[in-house]
């Protein structure tokens, strides 16, 4: 795999992601971190974004998202304590009138031992994420799915599903 080069699957075993791969060299690739993003802006995103998790107002957490890069759609909710990627949350897409639940995880990276990754997620339209969860990068909730709370979501969600656990997996279709 070169430096760079998209592929389908990050990590060792996980969900199927779309996922862009770089390479590292002889130390882990957190070593790295402050050469991948400036640590300026993580650290100011970051105090941001920690301000975020608390601010009781929709339309604010809305707003200071977007500042960001964040792209939030029409009355999107986002739950207290929710937490988004600092080192890129430009490759957050959420969709209109989705809520995502108190204390849930958006990461757009991860760092590996011998690589790093990238991936864009992106939340569909009314889209309900449950309560503590974690999405991976890479990953696509599609339109009017529900994720249950304390869900792992490190695959691909279709339109239109009821999808829960850890990992997750489908639980039922929803009627449209």
């Amino acid at each position: 795999m070169r430096r760079g080069e998209r592929e389908r699957v990050c990590g060792e075993g996980v969900g199927m992601r779309n996922v862009e791969r770089h390479a590292v060299g002889e130390i882990n690739s957190m070593h790295y971190w402050h050469v991948i993003r400036n640590p300026v802006r993580v650290i100011i995103t970051a105090f941001a974004f920690e301000a975020c998790k608390f601010f009781p107002s929709l339309a604010l957490k809305r707003f200071v998202y977007r500042l960001f890069g964040v792209k939030v759609g029409r009355n999107a909710a986002i739950g207290l304590r929710a937490a988004f990627d600092v080192f890129f949350p430009e490759l957050i897409e959420i969709g209109d009138n989705s809520i995502i639940g108190y204390d849930t995880l958006i990461l757009t990276h991860e760092f590996l031992v011998k690589s790093w990754c990238i991936g864009k997620v992106r939340i569909g339209r009314n889209v309900m994420i449950g309560a503590n969860c974690t999405i991976l990068p890479g990953i696509t909730v599609g339109d009017n799915s529900v994720i249950g709370a304390h869900s792992l979501v490190n695959r691909d969600v279709p339109p239109n599903s009821l999808w829960g656990g850890v990992p997750v997996r489908p639980i039922r279709r929803r009627p449209s």
